[in-house]
Formats: C-alpha cells, structure tokens, sequence
C-alpha cells in the first residue's frame, strides 16, 4: 500500500544552554526499544525461550528442546548448553561448520490479558532475525523475512488470544535458503554472484581474511508485543536544515500512524533549554501515515564537535501527541547540533576531499572498525567503551564502520557522540557483488530506509557510504573474464543501487548527512598520477610485499584504508593454544588463527627484511609488533604531512572479533598493541615529523589546532650514548590546521658534524609549549638494516600503593621501543613500546588492583634489543 503522508509546519524559537554530558545505558537495537512511552503498552518476549535442530527424520513436537537465549543466536545457545566447545580454542571452528547446513528453530509461549487484546492495535515486532525464517504465531504463518537488517512489525490482533499464546520461527540452513533464492535468478548462472549474497546478513559469518566462518542463525535482536489504539509515534526525527554559531534551523519531524480520522495536538519540547520551550499545534490526522514537520531556530547552539576541536553537546527534544486530551503517544530524541560538508572542490592535485564540520576542515584520524565480536550478543557496554574510549585516547577522532559486518547498536554510536568520535558508516555491503533482482532492491531499500530513520539523529555519522569495495570488485578476478554484455548488466545493477537506491533513501531521509557510493570511489572520476579524486584503499604494502616507504609515493585525497599485520601479546596467545601449539609461528592451531593467505610467512619476510631473526617465539609476537606498529607509523606521518592534499588517515584496523593475528592496534581482549601506543603518539593534536627527503633532514610540524601556537622546537643529532654532535633550538609559531617545514638540516652538514657512519647516530627532534611536552620523534639516516643499536641495560625501580604506582625507567644508551608486561595480572600503563633517551629517565604511571609486591613479581621490561640473540645485532627501526 503507498502510504499517505500529510506534512503539517509550525515553528518556535529556542535559546540555547549549557549541556553537561549525556550517560547512556540502553543497548536496544530498534530506536523504538528506547524511546520513552505514555499509554502504548509493551510487552517484551525475552525470557521462556527455547531451540532445537530440525532432523529430517519424524520429530516428535516435545523432543529435543534446549533452553535459549533471546536476543542471541544458535551459537551461543549450542555453547549454554554444552552442545558444542569454545569456539574460538585451537581449531575448533573446523567442527562447527555442520552448524550452517543445519535447520533450526526456536519457540516461546507467553500469556496475552484481554486488557492488551483490547487495544485497537496489537502488532508482533522483531529488530532483527537473521535471516531467512517462517514466523509462526499460534500456528498460523505471519512473516516470510529475509533480512536479518530489516526491523519487522506484523499486525497481530486477529492471531492473538488471551491467555497463553505460541510463537515458533523456523530458520532454514541459511547455506540452502541463500541458494534456493539465487536458483529464481536467471541471470545468477551468467554473472556469477555468489548464492549467500541473496540473502541478507553479515558478510563477515561466512569468514574473512581476519576473522573465522560462523554462519548462524537466530532471533539476534529483542522482540515484542507493542499494543495501541488512536495513534503511535512511528519515527522522529531531528532534521538540521542549517546550523550556524549563530543560530540553527533544524526541523522535528514527528511521524504519525493513525488508525483512524481526527484532531489531536502535537507538541515538540527542548528538554534542554533554561525553561522547557514547547511548541504545539492542532492538526487534523487522518488514517494512515502523517508527517507533521515544526521548524525550530535556536539562537547561539551549543554545537556539538569531533574530538580535539570542542565539546559534544546533546539536546534533548520530546515529541508528544494528545488526542481528546489524552497523550496517546510520547518519544525522546538527542541530537547534537553541527554542520557537515564533504568539501569537493577542484584544486592543484585534483579534487579534494575534506570533512568541513562547524566550518572546520578537519583531518580525519583513526582506523576501521570490525565487529566487536562473531557473536554480535556476547558485546558488552563494557566492551564498547574500551574499544571507543581507546580510540579516543589515542586521539582519534573518527572510525570507519565497515560494510561487511552489521549495523551497530543504538549504544555504539551514543557512545561515539559522547566521545565525539566520527562515523563514516559503510551500508553493510562488504565486497562480494551484489545481486540485481527486483526484489533485492525492493529489499536494500527498505533495509536502507528502516537504519536510516534508526541513526540519523546522530551527530556522529557524517558519512553515508554505499559499500565497501564492491565499485572495484567488478575488474576482479574471474568477473574480470566475463563477457561484456554480462559486466553491463552487473554495472547497470550496480548504478541502480548504490548511486540511485541508496543515495536517494539517504537524500530523503537524512540530506544533511553527505553521501558517498563506495570505498574506495573516485565517484567515477578518472584517476591519474596528476589528478586524484575521493577516498582510496592502499593495499600495496602487505598484499604487494613492497617496502612500507612505498606509502610515501602516494597522493591519495583521504586514505579510508591501510595496513599491516602482527601478533597479539602471549597472555592472548595463551587463551587459544597448548604449550605445542606455541612451538612457532607456523603451526597448526597458530595458521588456523591466521585467517589471511600465507600471512605468518608475509610477517615473517618482513620482518627479515629489517631485522634478525627474534630469539624465540614471545620475542617474535614482540618484534611483529614492533613491525606494524614502525610500517603504520610512516603511513600515518606521511598523510599528516601532505594535509590539505590529503585529508584522512583511516588505518585497518582496530579491533578484532576474535583472538588472531591480524591488523588490528587492539586484540579481541581489548589489549592496546604497540600499534595503538604509536597512534596517540602519531595522531597527536601537534605531530612533530623528522623525515629524510631530498638530501635534507626535514623537520614538520603537523597541527590540527584552529589556532596558530608558540613553542620550542629542540632537533638534536646524538649518537647511541647520548653524545649530542649536532643541535638546533628556535621558537616557532605553528601554523593552525596546517603542515609545514620549520627546520631543514642538509645530510652533508649532519657528515660534517660526526655523522659519515650513519648507522650509529639518529635526530631526536622535541616539541615544548610552555612547561608542556607536546610531540617527540626520532629518524634514523640509515636503512633499517645497517642502524645498530647499542644493548640497552635497562634500570627498573617501581613505587607505590593502593593501586596506583609509578615505574621508573633508565638507560645509558638509546633503548628503542621499550615494553612493559605482566604475567597475568592486569594494569593499565600511560605509555608502552616507547623509545628511551641515552641517560634519561621516563616515569610511567600503572594502575592495578595488584599489590606493589605482586606488581614487581610479575614485571618484565625489555627493549628492541632484547628480542634478539645476543650475538645478534641489533636493528632500530628506520623512519
């Protein structure tokens, strides 16, 4: 049915205040789950569940039933009952794929009163099934789905009863439903798409080059009776048509289902304002679908900002419907109130490429992230928050949501607006080509239009993306050999869904939030080594094997993804593995928890390349560490220095969703890896970046801070003892949201000054504002290869009490990425894999709930040189 929609438009003036921040604590999926109601009634279905697996033998209808968790999946209900082992130990995942090719089903019996049956509106509503299932309620079939994305409501009245009622979902071996709709498609035999992508769920189940292959099956977000008679608020909707310092029109859009004709008064309040400010009018609704639009202008907003550049404010609206006096209905919405451009205006390189926020272009900084977990129910807040909050501290100020998982909770970006953390938010399309049936389409658009309407009150989106690499999956092998006929029709297909479907849905429902169809995508633009346009995907370094300086040869606009593999720590290590399984790298259980091709043999030849091979296995998951962590870094400082050419540096990735080697900065424990200590380093707000180009030492400064800043820059040439042949001191005004070069030291100067053996010197060049350390780095003006390093005799003493303590660090000589652990206690430290001056002494806070004495059992140091045998020499890492 074409729903019938009536747009009704008041308006009111607000003043803005101040706004503390906003706790938030409900993890619903559906926005509907968290909004705060008056007379609907909600009956939430989580408890009585239970499952079984469908023999294809007579099944008795008592037989075979388990306990089972709802929201969750057939998994974690497997695992609760000790059907199956952890998952996740040795190799394990290799017996649990019979779990796809089985057919399940869950049921729940659960009392209905007259009283609800006698709302004129009873509807069945599921936030997410995944996937394909036959819902049946008291035994007559309801809902057909086959999107585990889509938010379902089902009209229910008419199966209803009071007393106890049965509902019964049927999923079908997800493997064999995906083919039975991809056997309807005529032109699946030509184009070759794969079966699964029929179907819609994550991509990520059925395995990725980090992650292991569950493909499940179950009812993975809540479910819900909601009861109602005159009218329901559907959806609403903060809609920022302009926002200024100095003032913001947005409009609240309140959209109304009603079941019947009539008045009712509609009313939307700033919660936040000095004295609650109300706006209402008398409408006239009419069955069916109403969209009442009520501008609101709010002088001087508290605008909301991304991390570094100022606060995040949330305002809060109520939208209220009273019928004959009554509230019939009542929904909450935050949002934080900002401007969002994406700046692509032509210029000397090409066609930038630039976040323009509030009137700022802000250089992204941060990486990509994954699913949290292979079972999206086993996520926590708390697992949110360390994620986020640690991406925060190690200065990030965006993330990429990519597109071959799922979409987030409500939580996940409530926290992302408190911690003023961007999203760039990847429609969840992952790689694999898309089909081109009508149906699908009909189906990514409602997909599209339910998370929309969902997320769009989010300061933190500032990007609608289409998909992840699916524009360039096209010229990939064997697409690549089909006949051209065929190729046009995929691109006609693929034109149509993600330059038209999609952008049209975001263009509707959320214009202010720029869209874009791909990453990477030039937007169809023709690229060349003068003219570079939109985002790109660099995937030399690693999958090429070609050096990490090879970063330094690109001039992409903003870089959405790069990256480098390690290991995680042994205590991660540890979960998954016997002592024979940690023999080396290359056994058995550790390829089965390398999920890429060959990728311990790419860590270990890379590793080679620069340094000697590491003593044992703990020193190798240390030095690949060390690996990513140095390779990333050049990336990283190299996109910082070319700011405004390029706007983004967005590494892969941050986390990870089980425990594996793989890119990420933190493991599946939530355990930083050298790679996350670097990024608070290189992602700092002011970067000082010593680099050796041109026959020159060049010192940059890379600030992000909107206004120019005084310092003292301090760049000093200094052997491994600390003897100082060389050394500048100036103070220098840094130039706000700019790179440049404050200092240029000529190699021939430095040969003059003690420096003809390269191989034992290095340049330390310090930032200082006032008393305020601000940016450290060091370069080296050798290969990786020929620096050698001096052996580091390391002096360790450690204070304190009550959980808190400090570690006091020295060195005679220069001790490059020095490493704190534990055994197995927990600590937190405020710096790790950090370089240590020749005579200096670094305190480093620790917090744990361990004692003094047990902290000083259990704590080892080490630095680069440890890692090696002692007749080994040792390498410091080039940068």
């Amino acid at each position: 049915m074409r729903r019938t929609i009536r747009r009704i438009v008041v308006s009111f003036i607000l003043a803005a205040t101040t706004l503390g921040f906003v706790s938030f604590n409900a993890r619903a999926q559906s926005s509907l789950a968290q909004s705060s109601r008056a007379q609907n009634s909600v009956l939430t279905l989580d408890h009585g569940w239970q499952f079984r697996q469908i023999i294809p033998t007579p099944q008795d209808a008592e037989s075979g039933w388990l306990p089972a968790t709802v929201p969750g999946d057939v998994h974690l209900d497997l695992i609760a009952n000790k059907k199956i082992e952890d998952p996740f130990y040795r190799n394990n995942e290799s017996k649990l794929q019979w779990i796809e090719n089985a057919s399940w089903e869950y049921r729940d019996s659960f009392d209905v009163t007259p009283g609800l049956l006698a709302r004129s509106n009873v509807d069945l509503v599921f936030d997410g099934l995944d996937a394909a299932a036959q819902v049946y309620l008291n035994g007559a079939q309801v809902l057909n789905p086959d999107d585990s994305f889509r938010v379902w409501r089902v009209p229910a009245k008419a199966q209803l009863h009071a007393g106890s009622n049965l509902l019964r979902i049927v999923f079908p071996s997800p493997i064999a439903a995906a083919q039975l709709v991809a056997a309807a498609d005529p032109w699946q035999s030509r184009t070759k798409v794969e079966p699964k992508t029929y179907i819609r769920k994550a991509a990520y189940e059925y395995g990725w080059d980090w992650g292991p292959r569950f493909v499940t099956s179950g009812i993975w977000r809540p479910v819900r009776i909601e009861a109602w008679d005159k009218a329901r608020i559907a959806d609403f909707a903060i809609r920022q048509c302009d926002v200024s310092k100095a003032v913001a029109h947005i409009d609240a859009e309140v959209e109304i289902e009603t079941s019947s004709s009539g008045p009712a008064q509609v009313s939307v309040q700033d919660s936040t304002a000095a004295g609650p400010a109300t706006a209402s009018r008398l409408v006239a609704l009419h069955a069916g679908t109403n969209v009442i639009d009520i501008p609101i202008e709010i002088r001087q907003p508290k605008l909301w900002y991304p991390a570094g550049y100022g606060d995040q404010p949330l305002y809060e609206f109520t939208a209220n419907v009273s019928i004959a006096g009554q509230t019939a209905d009542k929904r909450t919405a935050k949002a934080g109130l900002r401007s969002i451009v994406l700046d692509r205006h032509l210029d000397q390189w090409g066609r930038s490429f630039q976040l323009i926020v509030n009137g700022i272009p802000v250089f992204a900084k941060g990486a990509d992230v994954i699913p949290f977990d292979s079972f999206p129910n086993r996520v926590t807040t708390a697992d949110y928050r360390r994620i986020l909050e640690s991406a925060r501290d190690a200065n990030m100020n965006m993330i990429r949501h990519w597109g071959g998982g799922y979409y987030e909770t409500d939580e996940f970006y409530q926290i992302c607006d408190e911690l003023g953390i961007m999203v760039w938010q990847d429609f969840m399309f992952g790689n694999d080509w898309q089909p081109g049936t009508y149906n699908f389409k009909l189906t990514i658009e409602a997909e599209a239009e339910d998370q929309v309407r969902r997320l769009r009150n989010h300061p933190s989106i500032v990007v609608w993306c289409g998909n992840n690499e699916t524009e360039e999956a096209l010229g990939w092998a064997p697409r690549d050999k089909l006949p051209l006929e065929v190729k046009y029709q995929m691109w006609q297909d693929y034109l149509t869904e993600f330059s038209g479907i999609l952008n049209r849905v975001v263009e509707r429902l959320n214009a202010e939030t720029p869209y874009w169809p791909s990453s990477p995508s030039s937007d169809y633009e023709e690229l060349s080594s003068k003219y570079q346009s939109g985002d790109a995907h660099l995937w030399d370094v690693w999958h090429g094997r070609v050096p990490f300086s090879t970063y330094e040869t690109h001039n992409s606009r903003f870089v959405t993804e790069y990256g480098f593999q390690s290991f995680p720590e042994m205590r991660t290590i540890e979960t998954f593995t016997r002592p024979e399984d940690r023999a080396s790298i290359f056994t058995p259980v550790m390829l089965a928890h390398q999920k890429n091709n060959e990728g311990n043999a790419i860590i270990h030849d890379y590793l080679l390349k620069d340094y000697p091979e590491p003593k044992d296995f703990a020193s190798f998951l240390y030095v690949s560490q060390v690996l990513q962590a140095e390779g990333i870094k050049i990336g990283a400082e190299y996109f910082r220095r070319s700011r405004p050419e390029t706007m983004g540096s967005i590494f892969w990735q941050l986390n990870d969703c089980w425990p594996v080697a793989s890119w990420s900065s933190i493991d599946y424990y939530g355990r930083w890896k050298a790679l996350q200590y670097y990024a608070r380093r290189f992602y700092a707000p002011i970067l000082v970046s010593p680099h050796v180009e041109g026959g020159s030492v060049k010192v940059y400064i890379v600030s992000d801070k909107t206004a120019a800043q005084p310092a003292t820059l301090r760049v000093r040439l200094m052997d491994f003892d600390g003897k100082v042949l060389l050394e500048s001191n100036q103070n220098v005004s840094i130039d706000q949201l700019a790179s440049k070069v404050y200092l240029d030291w000529p190699l021939a100067r430095l040969a003059q000054s003690g420096a003809a053996d390269t191989s034992r010197v290095f340049v330390v060049a310090d930032l200082t504002s006032g008393n305020t350390h601000v940016s450290r780095n060091l370069t080296y003006l050798a290969p990786t290869k020929e620096v050698h390093l001096k052996p580091a005799q390391l002096t360790v003493e450690t204070t304190g009490a009550n959980g808190k303590y400090t570690i006091r660090i020295t060195s005679p000589v220069l001790a490059r990425d020095v490493y704190i652990s534990l055994d197995s206690l927990d600590a937190k430290f405020s710096d790790n894999y950090f370089d240590l001056m020749p005579g200096e002494t670094l305190e480093i806070t620790a917090t744990s709930a361990a004692t003094l004495d047990a902290l000083k059992e259990q704590l080892h140091v080490i630095s680069l040189t440890d890692a090696f045998a002692p007749s080994t020499p040792a390498t410091a890492s080039a940068r």
